[in-house]
């Protein structure tokens, strides 16, 4: 259930829809019940407020949720670009022809993890995991082979070098999994909706067009928080800036 995709333009019809219907199914009420009495009309005044207040907690506690996994996938960009670049310059530890291979494959792999923070292709994307974890198994052969054969510090300082760069990816990987789960979602709609409908069954004068009001307000930053929770759809990415830096850093292989 955690790895549903919930996408903007899905958030965008489906909430806009859904709160537009509970207003104007709550006016529908309104007008086919009795009026409100005194008391219920106070009780009424009373329960609409709080409950709004308890939707915008939740909106802004699930943005804060979206906020903080895409911090997250920032920092595991730069720690990937951090990791790739302390490897590259341990690989003048190794000898000399194995010095070359790696720093070859490290300067492929680097511009592997550009594309996966770039591609909006999943087929293209299946492409590029399986050509990572081809390259990793390379370079961890080249790391780990020497400091078999040769256990020297300088050789455990190399393959330990290496399993960051691995890790790195596996952390970032992760990140990019973690999203706001599925039942955060559920909840947001159902606390909107019944907000909605109360809006639409308060009384009031001059219905018509008013009652899209509220669900509009609700549904842009409803939008907004799938956008920042979905890595690969929307307008706001992690752009890849420390791992684009560090590939024109190594040059051309």
């Amino acid at each position: 259930m955690s790895n549903i995709v919930i996408r903007p333009l899905t958030v965008l019809a489906v909430s806009l829809v859904l709160q537009v219907l509970a207003a104007y199914g709550g006016d529908y009420l309104r007008r086919r019940g009795k009026p409100l009495g005194g008391d219920e009309r106070s009780d009424f005044a009373t329960l609409l407020p709080a409950a709004l207040t308890l939707l915008a907690l939740i909106v802004g506690f699930t943005f804060s949720m979206a906020v903080g996994r895409y911090d997250q996938r920032k920092n595991y960009e730069e720690a990937e670009a951090n990791a790739i670049g302390t490897e590259y310059v341990r690989a003048d530890l190794l000898p000399a022809a194995d010095a070359q291979h790696v720093r070859a494959w490290l300067a492929d792999y680097t511009r592997l993890r550009i594309r996966f923070y770039e591609t909006r292709d999943e087929r293209e994307l299946g492409q590029i995991n399986a050509r990572t974890a081809a390259l990793q198994q390379q370079l961890w052969s080249a790391a780990a082979v020497p400091a078999v054969a040769q256990p020297t510090p300088v050789a455990a300082l190399v393959a330990a070098g290496m399993n960051d760069v691995l890790n790195s990816q596996g952390y970032t990987q992760a990140a990019w999994w973690n999203r706001i789960p599925l039942g955060a979602w559920l909840m947001l709609g159902a606390v909107g909706a019944f907000c909605n409908l109360l809006f639409g069954y308060s009384e009031r004068r001059g219905v018509g067009a008013r009652l899209l009001t509220l669900p509009i307000i609700l549904t842009i930053p409803l939008v907004l928080i799938a956008d920042i929770d979905t890595p690969r759809y929307g307008i706001i990415h992690v752009l890849p800036q420390n791992l684009i830096a560090l590939s024109q850093s190594l040059g051309p292989h």
